[in-house]
């Protein structure tokens, strides 16, 4: 049995999802289906997941979205005219929808109205059988996936009659049957959940995109596509920023060895990417910066000799907002590198005057403008590529922060400003990759 996830320009018309109806009907063992909520279906088009946040952010200022919500509806009719859907019962459930988001059921509610709309428009389309999420994939209140969640979804597959099942991304619900969304990107969460559940043979990831690139295609034009890379290699090449894939989908198939196979959509017989949990041979896989980063800097003497003193700074740290990604140490010293969106000066100001005074610190500042660049591969640790992309950015005049080299296996990174994030993955992929 193979699980296929179609993400948003997957689906984002009827010409696309025909396109996903060809690539199920190419192999039978494609029977189980997750979906995103339609994508752009141009530069200019706006996303359905979007434009839903806007509907809930209009209900919040304590205004009607039925304005925002019409466009909405316009979307999932005229698709269902061109697949030749019957349309009543679509009517109705966005009529319900536009009316509950109006009541204020909240962004999670709104956000995950794509993708179930999507599942069960593409369901009467397929004659498969629509599930809800909710019912099925409870959300713990961390954001990981309970357990329980598999042997549902195993009991609604082997219980059923029709020959494929629909399963809506992105979202569940929690254990009182609140609906809650994973982060954005958050289908390709359920598409492992769902393929780890039913014990699939392989899980497809359909894109618009042939595969993982060894960089970004819009700062590096000829960017080779990574023919197999390992789980442990995905998470870090997604934790630096690239997008193809979200990190936290490799950790429901791990355990079980199901391979992960990134494919296009619009190109259905490229190979693709195929992820599994060892490569062949030990090579570099890919470069890729993460920015848009904030510095926390923390100095006290013998800042380690307390017990657990990392541990309450970081606490005050999660108290103001802040949830750092990464994370160097001396021995007197914490540096701290965090999304810039988590918090405003006034709130760092405030955490700042906090920190100091509560941990009688000597030091404690922040500043902005950061990025992570990350250099991915099974041969990092043996092959003294650090050296090349070290002296690439050197002679490219792009100041370094620090090396983070053996803290893992598959990786290491530099720290750089954000406005040299392209120039910097740009000259590292010359030296390492061509």
């Amino acid at each position: 049995m193979i699980v296929c996830k179609f993400g948003g320009s997957s689906v984002a018309d009827a010409s696309q999802i025909k396109k996903v109806k060809a690539i199920l009907d190419a192999d039978a063992r494609r029977s189980v289906v997750i979906v995103s909520a339609p994508g752009k279906r141009s530069k200019e088009d706006e996303k359905i997941t979007d434009l839903l946040y806007k509907c809930n952010e209009m209900v919040q200022k304590g205004e009607s979205c039925k304005g925002i919500f019409s466009a909405i509806q316009e979307r999932y009719l005229s698709i269902a005219d061109e697949l030749k859907i019957e349309k009543k019962m679509l009517s109705a459930q966005l009529e319900e929808i536009r009316q509950l988001i109006d009541a204020g059921r909240g962004a999670d509610y709104a956000a995950s109205r794509g993708e179930y709309l999507s599942a069960f428009l593409i369901s009467q389309y397929l004659d498969f059988e629509f599930v809800d999420t909710a019912d099925c994939v409870i959300i713990n209140s961390d954001g990981t996936v309970n357990p329980f969640s598999y042997d549902k979804i195993r009991m609604i597959h082997d219980n059923s009659k029709k020959k494929g099942f629909v399963f809506p991304g992105f979202y569940g619900a929690s254990e009182d049957g609140i609906i809650k969304t994973f982060t954005r990107g958050g289908s390709d969460i359920t598409g492992s959940v769902v393929a780890r559940a039913v014990n699939a043979e392989l899980y497809e990831n359909w894109t618009d995109v042939s595969g993982f690139l060894s960089a970004d295609p819009r700062i590096v034009e000829d960017a080779r596509t990574i023919d197999r890379i390992s789980y442990a290699e995905v998470r870090e090449l997604s934790d630096y920023g690239a997008s193809v894939f979200h990190e936290e989908a490799i950790a429901p198939v791990v355990k079980y060895g199901i391979p992960i196979n990134i494919r296009n959509t619009n190109r259905p017989d490229d190979a693709g990417t195929l992820i599994t949990a060892d490569v062949e041979q030990k090579k570099l896989a890919g470069v890729s910066a993460r920015g848009g980063l904030s510095r926390i800097k923390i100095r006290k003497l013998m800042l380690f000799k307390k017990s657990g003193m990392r541990h309450a700074l970081l606490t005050m740290l999660h108290i103001f907002g802040i949830r750092p990604s990464y994370s160097l140490f001396g021995i007197d010293s914490i540096v701290w590198f965090y999304d810039s969106r988590m918090a405003s000066e006034g709130i760092l100001d405030a955490m700042c005057e906090r920190l100091k005074s509560e941990f009688e610190l000597d030091e404690v500042s922040v500043d902005h403008g950061h990025a992570i660049l990350g250099i991915v591969g099974s041969s990092v640790l043996e092959d003294g590529s650090y050296i090349k992309a070290a002296k690439a950015l050197e002679q490219s005049s792009v100041p370094v922060s620090f090396l983070n080299f053996g803290a893992s296996d598959v990786s290491y990174s530099f720290g750089i400003r954000d406005e040299d994030k392209s120039r910097a993955v740009s000259v590292v992929y010359d030296a390492l990759f061509r």
